[in-house]
């Protein structure tokens, strides 16, 4: 069983993305959350969900491991394959999935294409004690803001002589407010907060 892949993105796309892993290139489906975060012919990891079934053996790609818990959860509900489970990842954060399941909001997980009425209140029912921890925004604060400009700035940091684990907190609490912030003026709020 595949967990995860570490390797270079070959080809990247809003639904897909090849990582070549020492020359053997592997397609993984993805979420729009992941493919954001991702960039081609960059160095990446992704934890790795693998379906195998009769006619394919099937890799799904996520840039957390509560991303993929959530499809899991997601897939294991009846009616909603691996596909689905990804649209409705890539229409809804982590925490608006959890917080439309535990409010009973089937309308806005009826957002995503290809989620009915039925189906949508099948995953309410089926999973309402199982997203109590995707709701809660502070556990889980690194799901929602962008990697890249965060990694960028930790590292421009440390440049600067500032440890990182100083200014990762500072950092994600910047970017759960603003989360179109520059690298360059993440720098600045972080510094000035120290």
């Amino acid at each position: 069983m595949i967990f995860s892949l570490q390797g270079i993105v070959q080809e990247l796309t809003p639904t897909y993305a090849v990582i070549n892993v020492q020359g053997v290139g592997y397609y993984v489906g993805i979420s729009l959350m992941t493919s954001q975060v991702l960039t081609l012919n960059q160095e990446t990891f992704l934890f790795i969900q693998q379906i195998i079934r009769e006619d394919a053996h099937l890799l799904f790609g996520f840039n957390s491991r509560s991303e993929k818990e959530m499809f899991n959860l997601l897939i294991s509900v009846n009616g909603v394959g691996a596909v689905s489970a990804l649209i409705l990842l890539s229409t809804l954060s982590l925490e608006e999935i959890a917080s439309a399941i535990l409010s009973k909001n089937s309308a806005l997980i009826q957002k995503a294409k290809g989620i009915g009425a039925k189906t949508a209140e099948r995953i309410i029912v089926d999973l309402k004690d199982k997203v109590q921890k995707f709701s809660n925004p502070e556990e889980n604060i690194s799901t929602f803001v962008n990697n890249k400009i965060k990694e960028e700035s930790l590292s421009a940091l440390e440049v600067l002589g500032i440890p990182k684990r100083m200014s990762e907190k500072l950092a994600d609490r910047i970017l759960k407010q603003d989360p179109a912030i520059s690298v360059e003026e993440l720098v600045k709020q972080i510094l000035k907060n120290i």
